[in-house]
Formats: C-alpha cells, structure tokens, sequence
C-alpha cells in the first residue's frame, strides 16, 4: 500500500494526462510533484519559497478565514484581505439603519475605530506531517470496516494526545486519499480578528445574484481585516490592549497587473470535491438532488427578493441569507448543466467499462476489485430515497426560520425534562441562547418566514410520499385537511418563539418548568417531529450505506492510482491549504460566444442601471470613471482593471485566497468560478473551468481614491 500512494504521489517523473490548470495540491509536496511542472508553465520562484519549514515561505501569509473562506496577510501589521462575501455576515451584523455599512461602506482611519468581531477566527498552518504509516501500519486485513475505523480512529486519538504535550498548537489528522493517506496538521488559530474596511456593497457585490457564477464580472469582491494577538504575540481572545499580529511573511503586492497567458497560481482552502466518484454518485447529485434543491430555493429567494425590495430594513435583515441561499441555488444550477454538457455520466461509465476490464485481468486484482462498481450500485439506488428527503429536511423544514430557531432550544429543554435536572447547565444553555435570540430576532421578518412556510409546506406535501416525511407535515392533511394556511396560522399564532419579550423572560428565569412547556409549543413540536424522522428513519440507514461507499471509495481509489501508475492524482479537496496552478485565459462558453480575460470600469458603467440595485453604479466612482483619475492603478494603456479569469482549479472555500503572479506576488483575489465551469467539483473540463479574480490594483484604487484610505496602502509592500 504504501509503494503504491508514493508511485501515486510521486508519478516516477511522469506527469500522466492531467490538463494544464487541474488539481488541488499538498503544499509540502510541490517540490517532488509540480515543482518543475509550474516552472515550465513561467513560475520564477522554487516550492521551497511556498513552502518551507526551515524559512518563511507564503504559506505563513496564508489563513483560513472564518471557517469557510481564505485569506492572506498583506503587511507587516497583521493587514488581512479576503472577499466582501467573506466578511458579509461581520459587515451585516455591524450594520443598522443609522450606520449601514452593507449599503455605504465602512472604513476605519485610525487602529481604534477597528471594529472587533467575537466569535470570528483565522487559522494558519505552522506545520503539516505524513502520519499514514503510523495510522494504517499493522491493520489487520481481516477487521471489519467498523473494526478498522474504529482502530484508525484509536491510532489518531493516540497520534494527537502525544504531539499535544509537546505543542501548544491545535492539531489533528486528515484523510487524504480517501483513506489511504494520512496527514498531521499543526495550526495555529488566531481569536481576535477586527473589520477595517469593506466597499459599499454597490461595490462589493456590484451584480449581486444577477452575476454571481458568471463571467465577465465587475465585482470589487473584498474586504479587510486585521489580526490582533496578546502583548507577547501570542494569539488571545479580544481585548483592547491587543496589538497588531507581525507575522513570518506578508504577500506582497504587484502592481504589475496580468496578461493572457501569464502564469497564476491560488494558495488557500479549497473545501470539497469528488473527482473520483462512480457514475451512479454523478446522476445522483446532478439529476436527482440538486434539481429539488434548486426548486426549493427558487421559492425561499422569490419571496426574499419581494420583500426586500420595498423595505431597506428589510434587505439589511435580509442580505446575508438572501446571499447565503442564492449562493448554492445557482451554482447546483450551472453544476448540473456543466455534467449534462460534459455527459459526465456516460463519461464515467465509459471509464468503469475500462475499468471492469482491467479489475477482471488477472486474480489478484479480480480478488480485490471486483464487484466494487456493481456494489455501488446497489448502494446509490437505495441512498437516494434517504438523499432527497434529507434535502427536503434541510431546505424545505428547517427552511422555516422559525422552526429552525425553535430546534436551538431542545438541548436545554431535554435537560429540564431529565428527572435529575442538572440546574447549572440549564443556566449555562439558557445564556448562550439569549446571544442567539437577540441574533435572531435582529435579523427576523414574520411576514417573510410566513410566507415561506406556506409555499414549502405545499411542495413539501406534493413532493415527498406520505409514507415518508415527518408527522407534522402529515398532520396538516389530517388536522388542517390540507389547508396550510390555516396550519400556518396555527404556527405563527400560536408558537412562543415569536415573542421576544416572553424568551427573553424565560432565558432570563431559566426555570425548568416553563422551560419544559416549551414542549407543548407548535414549532418546537414540529421541529422534534422533522428530528425524529430524520433520525429513525433517515440517518441511520442513510449512514449505513455513507459508511459502506466511503469504503468502496477508498477501495476505488487505491484500484484507480493502482490502475494508473503513471498519473499524478492529486487529493480532493478537504479545506486544507492546497496549491492550484494554472494561466491567464478567456475562453468560450457557447457557440459564436468567446469572453476575453479581463474587465474594467468602463464595463461597470456600461452595466449601471438605477432600477436594478444589482446594477447601481456609485457616484462618487463614476466621477472618478468621468475624470479618468485612476492614479497608479491603471493599465499601461490607461485603462482601469477590475477582474479577471485564469484556468486555476478552485472551489468553494477558495473565496478570498490570494491569486499570485510568476514571483509569488500577489496580483488579485480570487472569488468565483464561471458558471458554465462549476461542475470542476466533479470533473474538470480545461475549455470552461475558469476561476474569476479581482485584479489588486482595483482593490487598492478603491481603498484609496474612493474610500480614501491610502493609510492601508501605504502599509503594504507594494511592487511597481
């Protein structure tokens, strides 16, 4: 096994069939896998200057931001970048009608009016470590699979609590490989993260949902933060005598700008993809789940949009979650055209063809392999049920946002209801929830969720076997007789949990008594009811049959890397810090159809439409346009750069990480994928996989002849 993952990792030299741009890569093995591969294709720099152990190398300006986007360290004061949809939900949770930093902008002159943001976090790899042997070595062959998680599971656990002793570092191991490789992380996470600036989201989000995906794109996609640690540079939770963070290396930034053909590469954290999946894995997400979900969130984002339209209240209340479903809404959208476009399906069918063959070949691998594809299979078709009514749990149910408040309670209801009440934790549950109501309610529209619930209610009843959802939703046959108006009206008119004053009181009182009533109430009820379905008659069998593919997967891809010795395969993604490489490029996305690599300002202005907010064009950046006064930041010929696009493989988690030029400098912000691309989570397709980049200069432009910050840019390391 072992001979094998190294002939896999290290290829003998041979770089196999990979397309230029594919693959997400283990900084620590650059320099066996792709070192000399990028230097070919114009890196000037060694994998030694991205990662090292014995030097500062890029990779020590490099976080995971939050816990689903990247980030990168752009001065010796700890300066953060990453995308504006990244910072959102800090920049949203600062806004209010008085001081509406979603809609104006926000922008601190001076280190104290850095706004701190409790709970917000970065993480950065120190170290990363191969620990397969000492989690694989000595497995006995005859375990069962729950035998031999179970003994992995035991020989991490026991990996961790001994390099624990001697680290202060957090530290866990991943799973590469599917299974067949393992990885010891070392991270250090950073608590004390503060806002600095963000653009008017007319900025930020210049063509909000309308352009989300697509290409060509004139989103000044970023926003800007600051890591602050204890007085001995040690990380620590938020106080006001924090000090800024000096890190190891900071990017620095290349005002140098881009051209086709350039040489680019992303360093961040890209958070899933299956590229090895069977076919029946494929046609399950791409023809049976992802269609529902569309169609359920097409709903949820209709409603959404007409009362945001008519309320700025509302869109403030609004924006964050408004993004958050569309965001998925319209990447299942193009995911599942991009396979159909690709016959993805009948593309891995055709490899499963060459792949019985070569399983069947000889004893040994007829011993090993056969009958993996046949077993996933059968798997596949049972799962399916189990998928689209977990989806109808999570988009339709807990769609619901007052349902979905009502499940945060039931730990400290089950604990009020225990006959030997523990009153401490009662206490402790009920103050963390006052946090989450004031949350809440903050940010909660009754009419919106009303509204909702009636029109999931009615496809949830159309769409899901009556024999298989949730009593609740049953009880509006039986109780309501399929009036769900009425059954909403029950709902919202009856349910405790639209009062804050009587939460408020309750948390506050935090009697185990009225806690227990809290059972009687309709949304908690019918959130019990939509969790005791999912767990006895979803999760389980769902689980099983997760646990058994997870196994045929491992099996799978040691058969693949087996069957190809002389492909370099390179690992899904796991929101560990990878390595995608590619170049500057336009492409076609239709017949007759070919997008160039870059926009500007002047495309802004041509899309400016003061009915479409999507489309609303600042004032004070069309005086900016009309005077032509772009300062350093224009091209050689003048014109001011906003984005581009570039063939390096990436995905979600890969919003916000630096895109960096030939010299490792950074040169712009990576912060989406053209829509006809988006299937690259499942397959790569070199013609169409594309990731977008706001091009620095254009970040730099608004920080300082928009915003007026020039101290920020003064800050950084600018290359001119």
């Amino acid at each position: 096994m072992k001979r094998l993952i190294l002939m896999a990792l290290i290829g003998l030299g041979l770089f196999g069939r990979l397309f230029a741009g594919e693959g997400m890569w283990i900084p620590m093995l650059l320099k066996q896998l792709n070192e000399k591969e990028m230097q070919a294709m114009g890196m000037r720099i060694t994998a030694d200057d991205i990662y090292s152990l014995n030097h500062s190398s890029l990779k020590d300006a490099i976080v995971l931001f939050g816990r689903g986007c990247t980030g990168e360290i752009v001065s010796d004061q700890g300066l953060l970048l990453t995308n504006h949809h990244c910072g959102f939900g800090q920049i949203q949770k600062h806004s209010s009608v008085e001081h509406d930093y979603l809609t104006n902008g926000f922008w601190a002159m001076n280190r104290a009016e850095e706004l701190p943001n409790p709970g917000l976090t970065v993480t950065m790899l120190v170290k990363m470590e191969d620990v397969t042997q000492a989690v694989l070595g000595g497995l006995d062959p005859g375990l069962t699979e729950a035998q031999r998680a179970a003994k992995i599971a035991e020989n991490i656990k026991i990996l961790v609590d001994l390099a624990k002793k001697e680290t202060d570092l957090d530290v866990s191991v991943r799973a590469f490989y599917h299974g067949n490789q393992y990885f010891m992380i070392f991270n250090q996470i950073f608590k004390d993260i503060r806002l600095v600036g963000a653009p008017p989201s007319n900025i930020g989000k210049f063509g909000g949902d309308t352009d989300n995906w697509m290409w060509p794109r004139h989103t000044g996609d970023f926003s800007v933060f600051r890591i602050y640690v204890g007085k001995d540079g040690k990380p620590a939770e938020y106080h006001p005598d924090n000090v800024p963070y000096k890190p190891a290396y900071h990017l620095p930034v290349s005002l140098k700008g881009v051209t086709e053909g350039d040489f680019t590469f992303v360093f961040g954290y890209p958070a899933r993809t299956n590229e090895y999946l069977p076919s029946d894995a494929i046609r399950l997400i791409a023809e049976a789940s992802n269609p529902q979900k569309i169609k359920l969130r097409e709903t949820r984002l209709a409603i959404f949009k007409k009362y945001s339209a008519n309320d700025s209240r509302v869109r403030i209340q609004y924006a964050d979650k408004d993004a958050g479903v569309a965001n998925g809404w319209k990447k299942m959208i193009g995911e599942s055209k991009g396979i159909r476009r690709l016959d993805g399906v009948g593309r891995k069918q055709d490899f499963e063809a060459r792949f019985e063959k070569w399983a069947e070949s000889n004893a040994e691998t007829r011993e090993k392999y056969a009958g993996l594809l046949n077993a996933f299979k059968t798997n596949y078709k049972e799962i399916e049920k189990y998928t689209l009514a977990a989806d109808y749990i999570t988009e339709c149910g807990l769609g619901i946002e007052l349902i979905r408040f009502a499940s945060q309670f039931r730990p400290m209801v089950d604990e009020a209801n225990k006959a030997a009440q523990d009153t401490k934790k009662i206490k402790e549950f009920a103050e963390k929830l006052q946090s989450a109501t004031a949350a809440f309610f903050k940010d909660y529209y009754q009419p919106i969720d009303y509204e909702v619930a009636n029109a999931l209610m009615l496809i949830y009843l159309d769409q899901q076997p009556e024999n298989f959802r949730p009593d609740f939703v049953n009880e509006v046959q039986q109780k309501f007789k399929g009036d769900v108006k009425k059954w909403s009206d029950y709902l919202f008119g009856k349910s405790v949990f639209l009062s804050p004053e009587k939460i408020k009181s309750l948390l506050e009182e935090a009697n185990p008594k009225k806690i227990k009533s809290l059972t009687k109430d309709p949304a908690y009820q019918y959130y019990v009811s939509l969790a005791n379905f999912y767990e006895t008659q979803v999760r389980k069998p769902m689980q099983a049959l997760t646990a058994s593919n997870d196994s045929l997967q491992r099996l799978y891809m040691q058969a693949q890397m087996e069957m190809n010795p002389e492909k370099r395969f390179y690992p899904d993604a796991n929101f560990t810090l990878r390595v995608a490489y590619g170049k500057v490029e336009g492409f076609s996305p239709a017949d007759a159809v070919y997008y160039e690599y870059y926009t500007s300002l002047k495309g802004i202005m041509e899309k400016e439409n003061p009915l479409v907010y999507d489309y609303v064009v600042e004032p004070k950046l069309k005086e900016l346009y009309q005077q032509h006064d772009f300062g350093e930041y224009a091209d050689a010929s003048g014109e001011l750069r906003v984005a581009f696009a570039a063939s390096n493989h990436t995905t979600g988690g890969n919003s916000g990480s630096p895109v960096l030029n030939a010299d490792g400098q950074m040169v712009g912000l990576n912060f989406d994928r053209c829509w006809e691309g988006t299937m690259s989570d499942l397959m790569y397709d070199p013609q169409m996989s594309r990731n977008i980049t706001v091009d620095i200069r254009y970040v730099l432009f608004i920080m300082d002849k928009f915003a007026g910050a020039r101290h920020l840019v003064d800050e950084m390391t600018i290359v001119r």
